[in-house]
């Protein structure tokens, strides 16, 4: 089983136990603009995805991982997708419980992903979207060393409204 860890956090690999906590971030209708979902998840269904979360990066060409604090407490989920071994790339995502969200927890599990992406993934860069108007998640990634380099225009439409998408790049150093 994967495991980082660092002082302030670790990220591991799905468990079985993980499902109510998959449920509540799945299920939660603020996160749907975002993860392009519509409609909430059965515990049959989440239960299969862990069944098989544990397939190769290489071949599902993404891989989620849950942010645990040092004690074990489950706090978010961590997820490459879009995972390009030709190209040396892979998109990120993460999302924490609102209650550890600007605790430097983002910085600590965005500096252990990096280490991963390229001491482990041999990747060359890696990528986030993030909405316009998701200040504090556009503050974390610029922190930790990520570089705004696009905006996709009315992008994400949400209630009735349209929101750019910002993509950020980090570029490892040769």
């Amino acid at each position: 089983m994967l495991s980082l860890r660092n002082a302030y956090c670790q990220l591991r690999a799905l468990e079985p136990d993980d499902l109510n906590f998959l449920l509540k971030i799945e299920n939660d209708e603020s996160l749907w603009k975002i993860s392009n979902t519509q409609i909430p998840y059965s515990k049959y269904l989440l239960t299969e995805y862990i069944k098989n979360a544990g397939e190769d990066i290489y071949t599902a060409k993404q891989l989620r991982l849950v942010i645990c604090l040092r004690d074990g407490e489950a706090i978010g989920l961590l997820d490459f997708f879009d995972f390009e071994p030709k190209h040396k790339r892979a998109g990120l995502g993460i999302v924490l419980n609102e209650a550890h969200r600007n605790k430097g927890i983002g910085n600590a599990v965005l500096s252990l992903v990096k280490e991963y992406a390229k001491n482990s993934l041999d990747l060359h860069q890696l990528y986030a979207n993030i909405g316009e108007h998701n200040s504090a998640s556009l503050k974390l990634f610029e922190k930790s060393g990520f570089q705004k380099t696009g905006t996709k225009i009315d992008w994400i439409y949400d209630a009735g409204f349209y929101e750019n998408e910002i993509m950020l790049q980090f570029i490892f150093a040769s």
